[in-house]
């Protein structure tokens, strides 16, 4: 061999040992978390991050009570033990500071994977850096149809979407008339005017016309609003049975105060989750927030049906004294995912992480989300979602529908502002 050329044989020798054996050094494995951690929906923000890191404490540590993917694994087996650690972004709800965090985490932090955004809008250029990157990302609470029809290769999502939702809400509506014979006809759409709200108005149109109802009034309006009198207004004027909604805490809690200082009172409220579903929006509301109907993918009441879920419920009570709700139940369960992904890959590298994740088949067991269990499709997309209806009753939120799974019977209709 000539002497000149040894150490480069020496480094390719080198760099070949460290690709064999990724785990050997590593104390710790990086997922870099993107939430709005500041700004309108800060309060949303900090409870999505309080159940991630619940999700991470539980994996990194000992105790086996949670049939959970990795609960009380102390860390990654198959990494050697490594730690997971989440290193949180915070992107303001802007979907420009959220694609500046995500090559942030990815060029600085060196994280193995990304997950988040919360935001569909934040969720769509934080994808795309991680997309250019080739570093998978998986995220746990966005529900935009457009995020897995993109045809990216590197993106997953957990949650159902807005599509599947809306659906929910139609049956629910269908099983309304052929159980209990209530025939609301006449609908309003109220949506914020980023990708999630208009999205999701697209789609209640559609699935309007397909059922047979009509669409009496559509009002779209920017988030952030000061204030809302006017398209209440064009709501009321309307007179439709029902109004369905899709806005982000500080709009949801907004619009429900105009309604009472209007005094609409629709038959029924069907909120499309988000803001209706932060735990700041009943203790803000109070007995205002009653009655509300929402889309969901979580309730405390399945515990009944499911006892794991009482039992996360209990440590993350214990910690921050607040129950999960949909938005926290999706980013803990996106965490597991991840992590239990990472684990199987046995590497922190990108393409056998991507590899894992097309691999997933989480059975419904191991989950605290009343799903099928966790298995992508080919666009990313979990196969095995559900929704359920939720409804706010005496300051708490019970399953609704199906059904079948229901904790009480929906309470129709909207009981006016005066008789609360």
């Amino acid at each position: 061999m000539n002497p000149s050329r040894r150490p480069t044989y020496l480094a390719a020798a080198l760099v070949a040992l460290g690709l064999c054996l990724p785990a050997a050094a590593q104390e710790e494995i990086k997922i870099g978390v993107i939430y709005p951690l500041t700004g309108a929906a800060a309060s949303t923000g900090l409870e999505l991050k309080n159940a991630a890191q619940l999700a991470a404490d539980l994996i990194n540590g000992t105790d086996r009570s949670l049939n959970l993917p990795l609960a009380g694994a102390g860390g990654l087996p198959k990494l050697k033990g490594a730690k997971l650690k989440l290193v949180f972004a915070d992107h303001q709800g802007s979907p420009q500071v959220g694609a500046t965090e995500a090559e942030r985490l990815i060029t600085q932090e060196k994280v193995a994977a990304l997950s988040g955004c919360y935001f569909s809008s934040v969720t769509t250029t934080a994808s795309q850096t991680a997309e250019r990157y080739g570093v998978p990302f998986l995220n746990g609470e966005s529900s935009s149809p457009q995020l897995t029809q993109r045809g990216f290769k590197w993106f997953f999502r957990t949650t159902p979407h807005d599509e599947l939702f809306v659906q929910n809400a139609f049956e629910f509506l269908r099983d309304l008339e052929k159980k209990k014979g209530l025939k609301p006809r006449r609908i309003a759409i109220l949506a914020e005017n980023t990708e999630f709200g208009t999205g999701a108005a697209k789609l209640q149109e559609k699935y309007a016309k397909e059922g047979g109802y009509e669409i009496v009034e559509k009002v779209l309006y920017p988030p952030k609003s000061t204030q809302l009198t006017s398209e209440v207004q064009k709501l009321k004027a309307a007179r439709p049975d029902i109004v369905m909604q899709s806005s982000y805490l500080g709009d949801a809690i907004l619009s429900m105060k105009t309604y009472k200082e209007l005094g609409f009172v629709p038959t029924a409220l069907v909120a499309n989750n988000a803001g209706f579903n932060d735990s700041e929006f009943l203790k803000t509301m109070g007995k205002d927030g009653d009655f509300v109907i929402s889309r969901e993918v979580w309730a405390l009441d399945l515990a009944a049906r499911k006892p794991v879920i009482a039992k996360a419920n209990e440590l993350l009570r214990a910690r921050h004294q607040v129950d999960f709700n949909g938005n926290s139940a999706r980013a803990f369960t996106a965490i597991f995912a991840l992590a239990e992904a990472i684990n199987r890959a046995g590497s922190t590298k990108p393409e056998d992480i991507q590899k894992a994740l097309r691999e997933t088949n989480i059975p419904a067991d191991q989950l605290i989300m009343p799903w099928g269990g966790i298995q992508f499709d080919e666009t990313g997309q979990n196969r095995k979602g559900a929704g359920i209806i939720i409804q706010v009753q005496g300051g708490q939120k019970v399953t609704v529908w199906p059904f079948d799974l229901a904790g009480k019977d929906v309470i129709w209709p909207f009981p006016s502002w005066d008789k609360r």
